[in-house]
């Protein structure tokens, strides 16, 4: 035992324990994190239960456990079900837990249709009738679904189309007349600098255009209702387990299936579908359903904005701090503040960016450039800009001390070689001492996005919000709108796992986000990696 203890074996089996207990412990959090998240899309058969109080329903079946009574001899011996019954518009709740016990019949009907609509959850049911105006086109069970199947199909490019016409044409016209609004407010501003001057050739010419936009505006609405009225036309309607009738535009449809009569192939065609519209749909019903593209394209963006923020500024100070700072008490207290700074708790640099971007800043490049606009603000309130800059402060620490670092396991005959053939200090640190820091400076820039793109207490007050449904980049001049608040996978997280009016509804896109937020930031991380590794592989020297 003391030659054992002598030669570190005990240390090491140590280590080695508490470095396999980790990875136990993230390939755990991992796989519970996969199974409930990406189960969730799985379509799972519809069963019609008889209580033996007569009442009869018909669901899903999302959960079985014991019944906990603590100090009898029944304590989670007995069992109960969760069922997911939809239908929130007619019953006021989506699940409902039933004692096995009180259970008389289980079955799986076969004319079962689960359908997903735009508002109030799934609608769970067998249909009755398929019309078309006031012409019914279909009864019957059968029928209606060889009917409504291609119809479904149709109400998607029906939304498309409208979604195009709303967004489009009406918000390129919109954002034409809020240009014209917009001038007429900056020629008032300036008349009142300016009284001597005539503006009544400019306001005239103003006053046509907006005209000409505000009618092409009314026929483009008209159109809109147009379509909106032929697309909601046909109507098909459900009977539920309770015998009440439903009726739904099937312009209101994204998905149905009968989902006792699905073959193993049609259940992996309904679960890619799914997850599809996951990750590239907009989220409808309060966030609990649809899908979170918002929510990833603001993620990544502010990541990479924040990084584009966050490095430049981290390697110069770290520069500063390792090649031209003289080595002092300044320089060791400031390394300190440094190193205090990246311990210190996320919401205060949120306070931060609040006080000094959103109002100073931000306030501040509204008097002087967006003077027309007020008193409603453009930068002078929180946006994917001010956020990025928040969690850049919050980053570049991690940053400094990383790029110090790198700097420093820079052999010094590197730079004496470069200095001997005549180089200048800013030539060696640019062509020499860089890029042989560069792998170091990457590592950084890793921490940094790993931690950037978890934060989420910042961005609750310095931009991000609930459901955005315009993206910092569009179509519209300048093309990038930094100004704009934007979705944030963390934000959502939290969002619908504890803001949200319907927790159970809303726990599996709480374990799908979560994958989704692992994966964004596993691809930025690899992409630095492979960046740094190649990087290292190029300037390989004895140092490393």
């Amino acid at each position: 035992m003391t030659r054992f203890s002598e030669r570190g074996d005990a240390a090491i089996w140590l280590t080695g324990t508490g470095l396999g207990i980790s990875l136990l412990m993230i390939a755990g959090m991992i796989a519970i994190i996969l199974v409930n998240g990406l189960g969730f899309f799985w379509p799972r058969p519809i069963e019609r239960i008889t209580l033996d109080d007569g009442t009869v329903l018909m669901g899903e079946i999302v959960a079985r456990e014991g019944i906990p009574r603590p100090g009898t001899s029944d304590h989670l011996r007995q069992f109960r079900i969760q069922m997911k019954l939809g239908n929130r518009d007619l019953s006021g709740a989506d699940f409902r837990w039933i004692d096995e016990r009180a259970i008389l019949r289980r079955e799986r009907p076969e004319d079962a249709l689960y359908i997903e609509r735009r508002e109030y959850g799934p609608l769970i049911g067998a249909a009755a009738r398929l019309t078309d105006g006031e012409r019914e086109v279909a009864s019957g069970s059968e029928a209606v679904w060889q009917a409504l199947a291609p119809l479904v199909a149709k109400a998607g490019r029906d939304r498309a189309r409208i979604r195009r016409l709303e967004r489009d044409a009406i918000g390129g016209v919109n954002y034409q007349i809020e240009r014209e609004r917009l001038r007429l407010r900056a020629i008032e501003l300036e008349s009142r600098r300016r009284p001597d001057r005539d503006f009544t050739a400019e306001r005239a010419a103003i006053e046509r255009r907006t005209a000409a936009l505000q009618a092409r505006y009314a026929d483009l609405e008209q159109e809109l209702a147009g379509a909106v009225e032929e697309a909601a036309r046909t109507r098909v309607t459900l009977v539920t387990a309770g015998g009440e009738e439903k009726e739904l535009a099937t312009l209101d449809i994204f998905r149905a299936c009968p989902a006792n009569r699905l073959t193993t192939a049609g259940r992996a065609r309904v679960y890619a579908s799914r997850l599809w519209e996951f990750v590239s749909g907009d989220p409808r019903e309060s966030n609990t359903e649809g899908g979170i593209f918002p929510a990833i394209f603001g993620t990544v963006m502010m990541v990479l904005i924040m990084s584009g923020l966050a490095v430049p500024f981290g390697v110069l100070a770290a520069l500063y701090l390792r090649e031209y700072a003289r080595q002092g008490v300044l320089v060791r207290m400031v390394r300190v503040a440094v190193n205090n700074l990246a311990g210190v708790p996320s919401i205060v640099f949120g306070v931060f960016g609040l006080g000094f971007f959103v109002y100073l800043v931000g306030g501040t490049i509204d008097q002087v450039f967006y003077a027309e606009r007020l008193p409603a603000p453009t930068f002078g309130t929180g946006g994917i800009l001010w956020a990025s800059l928040t969690l850049g402060l919050l980053t570049v620490p991690v940053v400094i001390v990383a790029a110090e670092e790198a700097l420093a396991a820079v052999p010094r005959s590197m730079r004496e070689a470069s200095l001997a053939t005549g180089a200048t200090k800013f030539q060696t640190i640019l062509r020499v001492v860089l890029p042989a820091a560069a792998p170091g400076i990457l590592t950084g820039l890793i921490l940094a996005m790993a931690r950037g793109a978890g934060e989420v207490a910042p961005l609750m007050i310095t931009g991000v919000v609930k459901l955005a449904p315009d993206l910092p980049v569009d179509g519209f001049f300048p093309f990038l709108h930094l100004d704009r608040k934007f979705m944030h996978l963390g934000f959502h997280i939290y969002d619908v796992g504890f803001q949200s009016p319907n927790v159970e509804a809303a726990k599996p896109m709480v374990y799908a986000t979560s994958i989704l937020l692992l994966l964004v930031v596993l691809l930025l991380n690899l992409t630095a990696i492979i960046v740094r590794n190649r990087l290292r592989r190029k300037y390989q020297t004895s140092a490393f």
